[in-house]
């Protein structure tokens, strides 16, 4: 009766926000606490059970059944909990009910109206999330008879970063709701202040934390477990993260404008609005069958048309609002051409732009599709056509911003930074030589050498201005900044200057790549856990020395009866050795354990990874500084 209790908990949760949702409204505000408790411990409960089934192999459950299987290891089949479409939706559902309650417990010392209102708007997004999960995405639903086996988790998603990435990013996607859900109660109260900036801050750095930490995941899952070479695709699934991460860096710089300088409240608000409209919408991408993704989950339409109709009221609801209650004739705001609030507004306008270009390079081809003018696809070209020119103005401003005060620049402070660029063009120039020294191959970049030096020239300013007056709130700026820095670098180098061949190889050859001799020893037979592989196994020799042994594979999952390539990786901060497995040849040329192979290089490849987790560690301090802050006011 597990399932069925469950899915009791389920509905009495839907219950409890139906309540929450209309409490507040009808002048009984004090019950929105205690509700925002229930409806988070009943939703626990029932993913709780959710994952205990999976973990007992509970085959009656037609969902566990289709995304588990017996042999799967014991972490694969609680993370299979949220591997599927139905599982997913009551993550999401558990995810923003965590939000709502540690929400209520925080907000005790704002205002309880604002509070009170702001717990009813949530409390009606998940009252429809609920609603959505018991009526068109049920994952306990039994069937009958009892299958023998399940059908198995989607191999690509037996990995540890698939265990963690998944959740991380419906956090941050679902964090944002508490913004939205301020900014409809300030709205609704009249007035969107600084006091109602100040309050938004820390939800937006935490979720904005979740979400970055969650698509570097993503980034580092798609560079070893895929097997083509690189971290971003520009894949619809992809974009569809992206696009709410550019609204949130949007928001955060946005908010400190509103709280310190009472202005771009307009931008404030409507930066909240869509950022948790593009994470509703990168949810419908996903789960909607619209877009071909190998991350998509394939649904029906009726369960994207329901998500749809989620969004559109969702969305346009909010901006109905925005438009009643805004005054667009208010006086101008005056300030100076060169100062901290014109970087950023500049900073809020690149942002939407580069949002603007994802969701155009993502849904055009849909659109077109859709009106029967044939087929066409917008892939990498397109969007580094965009992002390349926004990039260096970013890493510009980013520069100068620390020289500038507000309604003024401090101009002694401006000449010592630009000091900075002429070395760090410099250090960019000696390593793009080192690099083309170790493969002839690779041709010089006057881009690469652009973007290199803007980034150098960033981390070198940032930490040389700020570290001696070292504040928690100035070190959540220094690691953001030097992490945008750092992974601009790491995209540069591994993008402009990877070397890869395709080569077929028997057991004793070997090839050369970047100064390095692979060396292939041979191939065996495993046995995995659900899954047979032959594994073959490089020496990576450099100067006669043997520097690591790699052991790419390819697997075989009989019950999903799928291939999947386990890439073999030596990694390294100044650059990762890479080797993919392909097809087997023997019976081409007769010689045993021949196969084809990639052999890539990837240079300073890890530096995106450290800088993805600087920019989440800065954004965590950033967050901490005004707890801190807080704690001091009272």
């Amino acid at each position: 009766m597990l399932p069925e209790l469950a899915f009791l908990a389920l509905v009495i949760a839907t219950l409890a926000f139906g309540l929450l949702a209309i409490c507040p409204m009808i002048g009984k505000p004090q019950y929105a606490w205690n509700l925002s408790y229930i409806s988070a411990i009943f939703t626990a409960i029932s993913i709780g059970i959710l994952a205990y089934g999976f973990a007992v192999d509970d085959f009656s459950v037609e969902y566990i059944a289709a995304h588990s299987n017996s042999q799967l290891p014991t972490f694969f089949k609680i993370a299979a909990t949220w591997g599927g479409h139905e599982g997913s939706m009551l993550f999401w559902l558990f995810a923003l009910s965590v939000w709502v309650s540690l929400f209520a417990f925080f907000s005790r010392k704002i205002d309880p109206i604002i509070a009170a209102r702001t717990l009813s708007v949530l409390g009606l997004l998940c009252l429809g999330f609920g609603i959505f999960i018991i009526f068109f995405s049920n994952p306990f639903i039994r069937q009958f008879p009892l299958p023998p086996e399940g059908r198995d988790l989607n191999p690509m998603l037996q990995d540890v970063g698939l265990i963690f990435h998944p959740p991380l990013l419906y956090l941050g996607y679902v964090g944002f709701a508490v913004n939205f859900a301020l900014t409809i109660a300030a709205l609704i109260d009249g007035h969107a202040d600084a006091a109602i900036a100040r309050w938004m801050r820390p939800w937006a750095l935490v979720s904005w934390f979740f979400l970055t930490v969650g698509i570097v995941l993503g980034a580092w899952w798609a560079y070893y477990e895929l097997g083509w070479g690189g971290w971003w695709f520009w894949d619809p699934v992809e974009n569809a993260s992206l696009m709410p991460w550019l609204l949130g860096l949007g928001l955060l710089h946005s908010l400190i404008v509103t709280e310190q300088r009472g202005i771009f409240s307009y931008w404030t608000i409507l930066f909240s609005l869509f950022v948790f409209a593009f994470s509703l919408l990168g949810t419908f991408i996903v789960r909607s069958g619209v877009l071909t993704s190998v991350h998509a989950f394939a649904v029906d339409g009726e369960r994207g048309s329901a998500l749809l109709v989620l969004f559109f009221l969702m969305t346009v609801g909010s901006l109905t609002l925005f438009a009643m209650k805004t005054d667009l004739r208010q006086s101008a705001v005056r300030f100076s051409v060169v100062s901290k609030e014109t970087l950023m507004l500049l900073a809020n306008i690149l942002f939407a732009v580069a949002m603007i270009s994802v969701f155009i390079g993502t849904f055009y081809p849909m659109l077109f599709t859709a009106m029967g003018w044939g087929s066409i696809s917008v892939g990498a070209p397109y969007f580094n056509s965009i992002f390349l020119p926004l990039i260096v103005i970013l890493l510009i401003a980013m520069v100068i911003a620390p020289a500038t005060k507000w309604q003024k620049i401090d101009r002694t402070f401006l000449f010592k930074r630009l000091a900075c660029l002429l070395p760090s063009a410099a250090a960019a120039y000696a390593l793009i030589r080192y690099t083309l020294n170790q493969e002839p191959s690779l041709k010089f970049n006057w881009t690469a050498l652009i973007l290199l030096s803007l980034a150098i020239w960033l981390f070198i300013s940032t930490v040389w201005a700020n570290w001696r007056a070292l504040t928690l709130k100035r070190a959540g700026m220094i690691l953001a900044h030097c992490g945008v820095a750092v992974t601009v670098i790491g995209a540069v180098m591994s993008g402009y200057f990877a070397a890869e061949i395709g080569v077929r190889l028997a057991p004793g050859q070997s090839r050369q790549l970047n100064g390095y001799e692979f060396r292939y020893v041979g191939f065996s037979n495993e046995i995995g856990p659900n899954y047979t592989s032959e594994k073959a196994r490089f020496d990576v020799v450099k100067n006669d020395e043997i520097l690591t042994a790699l052991y790419p594979e390819r697997r075989y999952y009989e019950v999903r009866t799928m291939n999947m390539s386990e890439v073999g990786i030596n990694w390294g901060w100044l650059g990762d050795i890479y080797i993919v497995m392909g097809d087997k040849l023997t019976g081409e040329s007769g010689n045993p354990g021949e196969f084809t192979f990639r052999l890539h290089y990837k240079p300073f490849a890890g530096w995106l990874w450290f800088g993805g987790a600087l920019m989440a560690i800065g954004a965590l301090c950033a967050a901490l500084s005004l707890k801190r802050n807080g704690k001091k006011k009272e």
